[in-house]
């Protein structure tokens, strides 16, 4: 079938999508996929609204046929989307320096109860139990910019124990249940197995899952720095003590023995910058300590110290980078606010709520290509000023 594209970019623009799709996606097998991973691709950089797949697909071709042809692509077509995203890794390499691997977390709300991974969850966000997809995703912070690159969508018991639901939504015999460390974890052993570079450090929200002690434990031990937004109720020890003096995260952070003043926001790309103290302190997490280690590793914990009846304590975090300067962690603090920013950019904009289909290889590959779309248009602007309209975060 031959695609009938309409002209909506001119031939440049038309030239470095086909040259950056064949970067990512030339290792398909077959032309015709080559093809409509190009058409997926134009379609999430120019369809206005809604992307879904009709929609991407009449917003580029005049082929009657396009929907189906693009639906089929998407989630039927068993391709590999590990090859494309490690290109992706490697083209934005090539460009930028990257300053940190930073893992955000995204609640997909559904309806029904199809929809591969689809379950019933509290969203802090939204302050109430939602129906939803829960996925986690790794950015590339760069200096003033954030790409997503690889993500990991998290599948409850109840779907990989059942083979009615496994064999509708045609996930793979070697993928389990995993919880949301094991997924964190598997998302920087994956890009630290694929980069060329060297590793920076892992920036994360943790303040939520029950398991962060371990999971700190386990990134220190594979050699990886790191700087984590901490449960607050996280049990910590003053680094001078070997037993007992135990508190939480939260009490250490606001009551910690060193402070430093700050005149720059701890959380949100936009916020005002005011005067703030933060207050740290050298502790030692005994959760995530092995019982026969004969050395305990010392953690920074460090977080805003707010003023004031009814003022809430901010973010605690905490970070096994204890000689770098309070500037330094507050500036990879700051990033990780991008993060937020970025994924509103790709609901808005890239279609990333938007995928329909209920297939797992389907949710990867439509991931993948909103990825490589988001790279591109940030490609485009900072070459030629933008790409029909859109502005990546």
């Amino acid at each position: 079938m031959t695609t009938r594209t309409r002209t909506r970019a001119r031939a440049a623009g038309d030239t470095d999508l086909a040259e950056f799709t064949e970067r990512l996606f030339g290792h398909l097998p077959r032309a015709d996929q080559r093809r409509w991973a190009r058409v997926y691709l134009q379609g999430l950089l120019t369809t206005p609204g809604k992307k879904s797949v009709r929609r991407l697909a009449a917003s580029v071709t005049e082929s009657p046929t396009a929907s189906q042809s693009l639906q089929q692509f998407i989630n039927a077509s068993p391709w590999d989307w590990n090859p494309a995203r490690a290109e992706l890794l490697r083209w934005v390499e090539e460009r930028h320096p990257v300053r940190a691997w930073t893992i955000g977390q995204v609640c997909f709300p559904k309806r029904g109860e199809h929809s591969v991974g689809v379950h019933r969850r509290f969203d802090p966000a939204a302050g109430r139990i939602v129906n939803c997809q829960l996925g986690y995703c790794l950015f590339l912070s760069l200096d003033g910019m954030t790409v997503p690159v690889d993500w990991r969508l998290a599948l409850p018991e109840t779907w990989v124990a059942d083979p009615v639901l496994r064999r509708r939504a045609r996930i793979r015999p070697e993928v389990a249940h995993q919880s949301p460390e094991a997924l964190v974890l598997e998302l920087v052993d994956s890009i630290a197995a694929r980069t060329t570079s060297a590793h920076p450090p892992v920036v994360a929200d943790l303040s939520r899952l029950g398991g962060a002690a371990a999971l700190i434990g386990v990134l220190g031990r594979r050699g990886h720095d790191f700087l984590v937004s901490a449960p607050p109720a996280l049990t910590v020890r003053a680094a001078g003590l070997t037993q007992g003096g135990d508190a939480t995260a939260g009490d250490f952070a606001r009551l910690g023995n060193t402070s430093h003043p700050c005149s720059a926001p701890l959380t949100g790309p936009h916020a005002r910058p005011q005067r703030q103290r933060i207050h740290s302190a050298l502790v030692r997490v005994p959760e995530g300590e092995p019982a026969a280690r004969g050395t305990h590793q010392i953690y920074r914990l460090f977080g805003e110290r707010r003023q004031g009846p009814g003022r809430a304590g901010g973010p605690v975090w905490l970070t096994n980078m204890n000689r770098h300067r309070m500037d330094d962690l507050l500036h990879l603090v700051r990033g990780a606010g991008r993060s937020t920013a970025v994924l509103g950019s790709l609901a808005d904009d890239f279609g990333l709520l938007d995928f329909e289909g209920r297939s797992f290889p389907g949710w990867h590959h439509h991931m993948t290509l909103m990825s490589a779309a988001y790279a591109y248009a940030l490609r485009q602007r900072q070459e030629h000023g933008g790409l029909g309209g859109r502005r990546p975060a």
